[in-house]
């Protein structure tokens, strides 16, 4: 569970607001502020972002920090509100997972920050707890780099807000001037003004690293969908079970040296 109730109780009280007086500053209802303020309800997420940057915090810093007397506010890096991310919503005000195919890549790159180019992707949604909370894009993809992750599968990204959040060994779909759009394994947690390493899953392809000032976005890997179903697991083979039972032997006989 967020933490929206509490902080906005606490940051709207130490400004010296009343609730009539924040629900102006925001152009809504008071009993929207209350119901806020309750847990009764939640903003959506542009209001979530007015609020944030009202008290000059990330969405991020809002959600989930505990915000009291006694917090501090993380220095803010390179990796921290690097920009306003363009979305589109149904005629229910649900944000919409925008689909970024492979042929719209390259002008994703111009189009990103471009609110019309963003309504003009298609679009859809998905009725999955794990895509209910944040905002989401799916990317197609190809190549093999990242098998068993077919060429044309679609990767379902969360923005991340913040990039000192990335951590080694997940995945991500990483939008950068010189690459374009890529999904690859993280070697490294993000640092300002630093690299970020980008590993395939494939090893016949080497790592590489991105600059922080050529990254654009950054999207954590939630859910991939992909038209092309598993091979089954291949029958072993006299030369497989030949290697198992050396492997076997070879374990034994170290047991019993211990």
């Amino acid at each position: 569970m967020s933490n929206i109730s509490g902080n906005l109780k606490y940051l709207r009280k130490k400004k010296g607001h009343t609730q009539q007086q924040f629900a102006d500053a925001m152009e809504i209802k008071r009993s929207l502020i209350g119901a806020y303020e309750e847990d009764r309800a939640e903003p959506k997420y542009d209001l979530l972002k007015k609020i944030a940057e009202y008290f000059d915090l990330t969405i991020d810093e809002f959600i989930n920090e505990t915000i009291n007397d006694n917090w501090k506010p993380k220095p803010k890096s390179q990796g921290s509100n690097l920009r306003v991310l363009s979305i589109s919503v149904d005629q229910n005000d649900n944000e919409n997972i925008e689909l970024v195919p492979v042929k719209a890549s390259a002008g994703y790159l111009n189009g990103f920050s471009d609110p019309q180019y963003v309504k003009d992707l298609p679009k859809f949604q998905l009725p999955l707890p794990a895509l209910k909370q944040g905002t989401f894009r799916a990317f197609e993809i190809m190549g093999d780099s990242m098998l068993p992750i077919q060429p044309g599968s679609v990767i379902i990204g969360e923005y991340m807000d913040n990039w000192n959040d990335v951590k080694t060994g997940e995945t991500y779909v990483i939008i950068s001037k010189n690459e374009g759009v890529v999904y690859k394994r993280a070697g490294n947690r993000f640092k300002e003004n630093k690299e970020l390493k980008l590993i395939s899953d494939n090893t016949v392809y080497d790592p590489y690293s991105v600059a922080a000032d050529d990254i654009l976005e950054i999207w954590r890997a939630k859910a991939y969908i992909s038209t092309t179903l598993p091979d089954p697991t291949p029958e072993p083979t006299i030369e497989t079970l030949s290697s198992m039972m050396a492997q076997m032997q070879k374990s034994i006989s170290q047991l019993n040296k211990n």
